[in-house]
């Protein structure tokens, strides 16, 4: 597997477009102490046909649950169900590191309908 700054080996937009992304709004948020490493269970909100997911983020350094619902993020939606500790995560929310490692979310500068898919 490829390092956090290893360049990905090319794929094409055929593969690209495998990847399911679409934005959606977390609806809540809960600590979950129980996680190996600090997390934060969130339900995310995609709207119409895909509705309400459930996933477990490690952004506690910059997000606290009470300050994440109404926040817009992008998540790949199309990934098989993951158990993660007592949470079955259902999508995997995006976040790129910060200079010290630690995860910043992903997601679109102006709010947008929930359920748009990344192109």
């Amino acid at each position: 597997m490829s390092g956090a700054n290893d360049i990905a080996t090319q794929i094409g937009f055929d593969d690209f477009m495998k990847v399911d992304i679409r934005v959606g709004t977390i609806t809540r948020a809960e600590p979950y102490p129980e996680a190996r490493k600090p997390a934060i269970k969130l339900w995310v909100d995609f709207g119409g046909e895909i509705g309400e997911k459930k996933s477990s983020a490690q952004i506690t350094a910059h997000y606290d649950p009470e300050t994440l619902p109404g926040r817009q993020v992008v998540a790949v939606v199309n990934f098989p169900p993951r158990q993660i500790g007592k949470v079955m995560s259902e999508v995997l929310v995006l976040g790129v590191p910060d200079a010290n490692g630690e995860v910043v979310l992903l997601g679109p500068s102006t709010e947008v309908p929930d359920g748009g898919r990344m192109f």
